[in-house]
């Protein structure tokens, strides 16, 4: 994978919570494996300022019709009131570019709906809000739902608006944003708030940060 920047595309009440374990750990240079860290960018229909759900205004930097899959490691689909009208439909058929040039898409709460309108979720394991939720799509794919926080099936990340937590550890271990210690230690610490998790992420965050300078790491403190 060339490319180092993740898309999110951005609309007027999208869940600005939902996506944010996942930006705020891709657009954060500390501790990433590879030479070059991610970095975020957002896209919109039109260059327009968007506004949250929780009235937050977004500017795009840049608008979907101009974005290429090989300029991206990944699409990431917020959820938002727009999906469950029916809308956002350029967005579903990015995804769908995406997917048909292997490069992989991340889609929470509605925008999974929207997915599954478009057919993306015909063919794949997924997860959604809820069975009944992403049955009243009509779509065809229901032998493959799974009643899981999130799923990762052919390049495709479904989660459940009340799994951001974890639609960011999904986000993370696909790109291989962390070593395998860091983003254990992170997760367990947002996910059970126990103090030694914190100290294991200090741990890992010290031995990682021995490795990119080249020199063995210290004791733990």
């Amino acid at each position: 994978m060339s490319s180092r920047t993740v898309h999110m595309y951005i609309f007027d009440t999208l869940a600005d919570w939902e996506p944010g374990f996942a930006i705020a750990g891709l657009n954060n240079p500390a501790l990433q494996n590879g030479p070059e860290p991610y970095r975020v960018r957002t896209v919109g229909i039109t260059s327009s300022p968007v506004r949250s759900i929780g009235g937050v205004t977004m500017v795009p930097d840049s608008t979907l019709d101009a974005l290429s899959p090989e300029d991206s490691a990944m699409l990431i689909l917020p959820g938002g009131e727009v999906w469950d009208d029916g809308g956002n439909v350029e967005a579903s058929e990015k995804a769908r570019e995406f997917l048909d040039a292997g490069v992989p898409v991340a889609a929470i709460c509605g925008a999974t709906a929207g997915l599954a309108r478009a057919g993306l979720l015909d063919t794949r394991r997924h997860t959604s809000n809820a069975a009944d939720y992403i049955a009243a799509t009509g779509y065809t794919g229901a032998p493959l739902y799974e009643d899981r926080a999130v799923v990762a099936d052919g390049g495709l990340i479904t989660a459940s608006a009340m799994a951001a937590l974890d639609f960011a550890r999904e986000i993370f271990a696909t790109l291989d944003v962390y070593p395998t210690d860091v983003l254990e230690a992170w997760y367990g610490l947002f996910s059970t708030r126990r103090p030694q998790y914190f100290a294991a992420l200090m741990q890992a965050a010290a031995a990682q940060g021995a490795a990119q300078a080249g020199s063995p790491p210290g004791p733990a403190a």
